[in-house]
């Protein structure tokens, strides 16, 4: 009797988990082609605009582009009847992946131990399951940079596709080490330091950087003359810091160096140069870099601007300093993309764009500073950041201009797969669409519908099913 009287109890967590998973089913998944776009407005960027054109994909490929492009039989038609297809958007720096809940140490993975880490690959943290990236997918933005942060090296970037079930599969063939250049700026309002102590820190961070590139330099010699044949064949003592930065050192690997301060950046090309860095340095954020652009556009070192959603570096800046930086920048002759520099709100990247374009950068460069432009600047232009045949088909089809709030993104492609337009903001959305308001006359309902309130009852906030 005691152990009958015991069943219902233990039974009902079983069914409320069957209840759930009937109330919440599986997301669609991702379907696979032939796909072919007709009567499409394609944005190719590279080739100017295609008025009313087709773009065939085949496996994860754009394999015809054009006015009469062939459409392959058996293939799945979209008649697009006139709305944009733009090549899939790329931030050029990001958390994305690397956090889920800021509050949550346990959920942060862009930071780790330590001040000299270049060893640590943010790939191997990236969360495919990240809530935050197909929030993001859904405003156009296919591909990003996920970047460590904190401490003086923290880690190795990635740039990664945002479709895939392991960090190995959205890997997009671009990793750097990430290079936090010494500041003698202020951190915030909270900032209390005396300037004296600021520039202390600050040679004090130089000297370590410096010193770690001499230890460096050597570590990448040595391995050098032994895989030639010009020593006893031992490799150095493993250091995995140094393992890291041998090949940055050789060029071989990019270095994101991140600066902002206007004086910043002038110490940082002249420490690129003096290190033999120049033309392997890409520069990140530079919330200052119109202050130096003649400088930059000389050194001819690429920039990853942003963000362009930011408030002045300096309280005597026009407030619209943030959002004309980028157009100044491009004005001086310097090759540039935009990144957000966000982790949940990377979706927002074609709102930094379209800023740049207003106060400006002009919306034809602030396109490209988002597709092709930061392609080329990382080396896979070939692969991605336009529509072309023989590319891969990551790329989206809006209503409107993307930079616009208003717009809809109406389907989107990334790898050659068509990718569903689900995530948790458009499922909280279909839900309180349609929501049941409860029953009538149970106790805590309130007039307007809002009996699902803080007021309602358990009975009342549950949607019903079917």
């Amino acid at each position: 009797m005691r152990l009958r009287s015991f069943l219902p109890a233990l039974l009902l967590p079983f069914a409320l988990l069957l209840v759930g998973s009937d109330a919440h089913a599986q997301q669609p998944k991702a379907e696979r082609g032939p796909f072919a776009l007709t009567n499409a407005r394609i944005q190719t960027i590279t080739n100017g605009v295609i008025e009313d054109g087709t773009i065939v994909i085949e496996e994860d490929r754009i394999t015809a582009v054009g006015e009469n492009a062939p459409v392959p039989s058996g293939a799945q038609t979209f008649d697009l009847d006139g709305s944009t297809v733009y090549p899939g958007l790329i931030d050029a720096g990001t958390r994305l992946g690397l956090v889920e809940v800021g509050s949550l140490s346990e959920t942060r993975d862009y930071s780790e131990v330590g001040e000299v880490t270049p060893h640590m690959q943010a790939l191997t943290a990236i969360n495919p399951s990240s809530v935050s990236i197909p929030v993001t997918r859904v405003n156009g933005v296919t591909s990003v940079i996920a970047e460590p942060s904190g401490g003086l090296m923290p880690g190795t970037a990635a740039l990664i596709d945002l479709f895939g079930y392991t960090p190995a599969q959205m890997f997009r063939e671009f990793e750097a080490v990430t290079l936090d250049f010494p500041d003698t700026g202020r951190r915030g309002p909270w900032d209390d330091r005396s300037q004296q102590q600021i520039e202390k820190e600050a040679e004090e961070a130089i000297q370590k950087l410096n010193d770690t590139w001499a230890q460096a330099a050597l570590y990448a010699g040595i391995d050098s003359a032994r895989a030639a044949g010009a020593t006893d064949g031992q490799r150095p003592e493993y250091a995995p810091a140094l393992e890291a930065l041998a090949p940055v050192v050789r060029g071989d690997t990019p270095l994101i160096v991140k600066v902002d301060a206007a004086s910043d950046i002038t110490r940082a090309i002249e420490w690129a140069a003096e290190h033999d860095q120049t033309e392997n340095v890409i520069f990140s954020g530079l919330a200052e870099g119109w202050r130096v652009a003649d400088e930059i556009a000389d050194a001819g070192i690429p920039c990853l601007v942003g963000p362009v959603l930011a408030v002045p570096a300096r309280d005597a800046d026009r407030y619209s300093k943030p959002y004309a930086n980028a157009g100044l920048m491009r004005e001086a002759g310097v090759e540039l993309a935009i990144r957000s520099g966000e982790a949940e709100n990377v979706r927002n990247l074609p709102y930094h764009a379209g800023f740049a374009a207003t106060y400006g950068l002009g919306r034809e460069q602030a396109l490209r500073a988002v597709t092709i432009a930061p392609a080329r600047i990382l080396g896979v232009a070939d692969e991605i950041g336009s529509i072309e045949e023989g590319k891969v088909a990551n790329l989206f089809v809006a209503d409107g201009d993307p930079f616009k709030t208003s717009t809809d993104v109406e389907h989107l492609f990334i790898k050659g797969r068509r990718v569903p337009l689900v995530n948790r903001q458009t499922e909280l959305f279909e839900e309180y669409l349609d929501r049941e308001p409860g029953l009538e006359g149970q106790p805590g309902e309130q007039s307007g519908g809002n009996a699902g309130g803080p007021t309602g009852s358990a009975e009342e906030t549950t949607p019903e099913t079917d």
